[in-house]
């Protein structure tokens, strides 16, 4: 008898198991990245290993007609790492750091290097990196095909800091690509989602590693560009800068606070360079971020939780190096049918306030369930083809959950496109390494230079080697 009714308990889990996980996005046949909003059939995925390898990987997807697609670390949401069909380049085992030179600064790493990686190498040396994202898990290669920003506000974008990078092209050709060599390549492929080839290794500059004392002050949304302009900006002693919007109920997107790290150059950069090594407390934060994703009181402790950890951090002292060696773990989630996504906005320094106000009407008449937002300052750099900083701006990182099937995702991108017109009546822009819920016209209308972008990818690569869903998206007529 009891082993009846353990059987037929045993039975009733799997059937419920097997209920829960009978959606496309947790099939293991299907590839996808970190949004899981388009897993696919992929032809194979291959481990960039070597560059001959590389050559003949595409001499064979040439002679058999076949797409290749490039892979980091996968945390871009919108299916710029893969393609129906296709071949995937996981190039995270290309990660040789080539040369370092520490009297120029310089560093010449493989493009699935990480940040982390760099660091490492790096550090004992008291230098570091100029601009990278918050975290240091992502690859090089990933990271200068998305020109990413971070919490530096003196260095501008990525593309900034890269002196050159060899390209392997559709051809099979390796081309070496800087401002004065190839120099057309130069602002395609920074920020070119890997749609004119591999990057094989790329040269960065570095900067000094140095020591920051942090401070925070709490402000309103209304009081923060003038803020930001008269105490941050105009103080040359800090070099990184965020800040936080509350989307607590009580406080919801009125109150915010803003994280400053100035220069502290009496206390010797030996004491604190130690590298971190693990990431405190993940479990607790991870449970408190859990509560802050699923009930209003939730977000309220969470709030109230983050501003008396700040206060507790009030004027203690880091290393550049820990400081831009972000805590990630406790964010992450892999909810059945649901997902943490993000958006990012870009807006004008003077249009911040406004733009936050829209926002905070927006989101409640489309049901969209904001989690975090985060504000960084992106220094205005028109370099890349596809460029987000048209002038001095504020990058509002915004992280929503998002159910994945059909009909949540139909309403989740009517409410999103709704946040883009306002973003265009702004003067504003948004981030295109994210899931594409920006309709076509709006995408034209925010990159102008969409037409000489794609006119560009026909010539560099005319028979479409280099494919993805950004790519398919985005093409238009």
């Amino acid at each position: 008898m009891k082993k009846s009714i353990t059987l037929l308990l045993l039975v009733a889990l799997c059937l419920v198991n097997y209920r829960l996980l009978d959606t496309i996005d947790q099939d293991p046949f299907l590839i996808t990245d970190y949004s899981r909003l388009h897993p696919v059939k992929v032809e194979r995925v291959v481990d960039g290993k070597e560059q001959e390898q590389l050559i003949h990987l595409l001499k064979e997807a040439r002679d058999k007609n076949l797409t290749v697609s490039i892979a980091g670390q996968r945390h871009s949401q919108g299916g710029h790492t893969y393609y129906k069909d296709g071949i995937v380049v996981d190039m995270t085992h290309f990660n040789k750091i080539v040369s370092f030179d520490p009297a120029t600064k310089v560093i010449r790493v493989q493009a699935g290097a990480t940040w982390k990686d760099i660091q490492d190498k790096v550090n004992p040396y008291g230098l570091s990196v100029k601009t990278m994202q918050s975290q240091n898990i992502f690859t090089v290669g990933g990271s200068i095909s998305i020109n990413a920003h971070g919490r530096d506000i003196r260095n501008g974008s990525l593309i900034k800091s890269v002196e050159s990078f060899r390209l392997l092209t559709s051809k099979g050709e390796i081309k070496q690509v800087s401002r004065t060599e190839n120099a057309d390549l130069f602002p395609l492929v920074l920020g070119g989602y890997g749609l004119f080839g591999i990057i094989l290794d790329v040269t960065l500059t570095l900067t000094e590693d140095e020591i920051y004392r942090t401070t925070s002050e709490a402000m309103t949304v209304d009081e923060y560009s003038n803020y930001f302009l008269s105490q941050v900006k105009s103080n040359p002693d800090i070099h990184m800068h965020y800040a936080r919007i509350s989307v607590a109920p009580d406080h919801f997107l009125t109150d915010m606070y803003a994280i400053n790290y100035t220069v502290d150059k009496t206390v010797p950069l030996i004491e604190h360079n130690t590298l971190k090594a693990t990431e405190d407390l993940v479990i607790p934060t991870k449970l408190l971020f859990h509560l802050n994703r699923s009930f209003d009181w939730g977000k309220n402790m969470f709030w109230n939780l983050q501003q008396k950890f700040f206060q507790v951090q009030q004027n203690s002292v880091i290393s550049r190096n820990n400081a831009m060696r972000s805590e990630t773990e406790f964010m992450e989630y892999r909810g059945i049918g649901k997902n943490d996504l993000l958006q990012e906005y870009f807006i004008p320094v003077d249009q911040f306030a406004d733009f936050v106000h829209r926002l905070k009407t927006i989101l409640p008449q489309e049901n969209l369930k904001l989690l975090n937002i985060t504000v960084r300052y992106v220094n205005q750099d028109e370099e890349a083809t596809l460029s987000y900083a048209r002038e001095d701006m504020f990058a509002l990182v915004c992280l929503f959950n998002v159910p994945l099937e059909e009909q949540g995702q139909s309403l989740f991108k009517k409410g999103i496109q709704r946040i883009i017109d306002e973003v265009i009546r702004h003067r504003g822009t948004y981030y295109l390494p994210y899931a594409a819920y920006p309709s076509l016209e709006q995408f034209q209308t925010i990159y102008p230079r969409y037409k000489e972008f794609f006119v560009k990818k026909d010539q560099y690569d005319p028979e479409h080697l280099f494919m993805n869903y950004f790519y398919e998206q985005y093409k238009g007529e």
